[in-house]
């Protein structure tokens, strides 16, 4: 499970779960002002192009759609490609790997300061460790609060 704290530095910091990746990008998109596939995606030009019923032998479509096309040029036909938004930049596509947990990380900090922890174990250690600034402040009491609560709820830490 991976575990997100929102609202640091609030009166009411706000924990939440998603089970994977997957999961996690749609309950970032559902407050995002971007669509899902702006926050993270993972395709190559030839897909792209399908996206238009169009294919690369096709003729003229060098023309009409130039952008894929220098994609292709660039990086060849069937490399995946990665788009994070919120991290790369706007429409941008790059065949380095960009991992679907670190675009919604970004994603959420466009929001605020936030936390997420990749599993359960990483979680009830960050709850455990004495020595992460975010728990200094009164909002970051709150924030402990609201962590070690979900932790509790999803059965990740044992009463007491």
């Amino acid at each position: 499970m991976i575990h997100v704290l929102q609202g640091l530095g609030s009166a009411a910091p706000h924990v939440w779960f998603a089970f994977d990746g997957p999961d996690l990008l749609r309950k970032v998109a559902v407050d995002d002002a971007l669509p899902a596939w702006e926050i993270w995606d993972c395709c190559s030009a030839r897909e792209l192009l399908a996206m238009f019923d169009e294919a690369p032998q096709a003729p003229g479509v060098a023309l009409r759609y130039p952008g894929i096309c220098a994609l292709a040029q660039e990086h060849g036909w069937d490399t995946p490609l990665y788009r994070a938004d919120h991290l790369l930049g706007l429409g941008v596509f790059r065949p380095e790997a960009v991992s679907l947990e670190l675009a919604c990380t970004a994603a959420l900090r466009v929001r605020g300061d936030c936390r997420v922890w990749p599993d359960d174990a990483q979680a009830v250690l960050a709850l455990e460790a004495d020595t992460d600034l975010i728990w200094c402040d009164a909002s970051g009491g709150l924030a402990r609060i609201a962590l070690r609560e979900q932790l509790l709820s999803t059965d990740a830490l044992a009463e007491g």
